[in-house]
């Protein structure tokens, strides 16, 4: 009998031994990339510029903190709604998507230290009068991508959302009247004017604290100094000005601070 109990705990000490050498920043190094999940739709934080080449701040950033790993981002590009879903079933190790950190998402997902902070904004059509303050989603129709920050803080203020895939479709539902609102980033709203500056749209409304943006990592122990070694690296991205660096280049501000 001892000698069983001897042989299951040899087993259970090499199992454990396996297990702490397969953990998610052993893994990555192993392979040479962190598989990274991003829409490739959403300018100016991830698109894909005049030569199709996949561009965007998050995409910048995601590359950044790749490289201070010591390896390279390898890029999937799939549907917002697609994106957790990859990352629950480890298609992808991480999303560089503008995520931003809420009550929900924080119960299912651990996350790094923010690496930007921006405000949401209420858009719609230039002559709309109905809609002036986020209360007045009531009983309205919004468009937004399925599950994203801004669907659910519709829903929450009332209005009912349709869904869509980029940002750009959102705001040609608003033009068309097929939908009375939005909601996204304010920076991404004012990079939308930029190319289309005739574009009958306005923000109405703001939120009044900014959102925290940071990288979501499935929750467990074989996670964990992964996760560390993100918060290192995005500590180390500030310190040295990447970050800044790299926000300015894409919103010609800085977002990655607080203040």
């Amino acid at each position: 009998m001892k000698k069983i109990v001897a042989i299951l705990m040899a087993a259970l000490l090499l199992l454990s031994v396996a297990y702490a050498e397969t953990d998610l920043l052993n893994d990555i190094k192993d392979r040479g990339n962190v598989v990274v999940a991003t829409e490739g739709a959403w300018s100016p934080w991830t698109y894909h510029d005049e030569s199709d080449a996949l561009v965007g701040f998050d995409v910048e950033v995601a590359r950044a903190i790749a490289e201070k790993l010591g390896v390279e981002a390898q890029f999937v590009e799939c549907p917002w709604e697609s994106i957790f879903l990859g990352i629950d079933s480890k298609m992808y190790d991480i999303a560089a998507n503008g995520v931003e950190i809420t009550e929900d998402r924080a119960a299912k997902y651990d996350f790094s230290v923010p690496y930007a902070y921006l405000r949401t904004a209420l858009i719609v059509r230039g002559d709309n009068e109905d809609i002036a303050t986020f209360e007045d989603l009531s009983g309205k129709r919004t468009a937004n991508s399925a599950g994203s920050t801004y669907a659910l803080i519709a829903e929450e203020y009332g209005a009912t959302t349709d869904t869509v895939s980029t940002l750009a479709q959102t705001l040609d539902l608003v033009l068309a009247g097929r939908v009375d609102a939005t909601l996204n980033a304010e920076l991404s709203f004012y990079d939308y004017m930029k190319e289309h500056p005739d574009a009958d749209l306005k923000i109405v409304a703001l939120s009044e604290e900014a959102s925290h943006v940071a990288i979501p990592v499935r929750k467990g122990e074989e996670n964990a100094a992964f996760l560390e070694a993100v918060d290192e690296a995005i500590d180390a991205l500030r310190a040295d000005g990447t970050l800044k660096a790299i926000s300015e280049k894409y919103f010609d501000i800085d977002i990655t601070t607080a203040e």
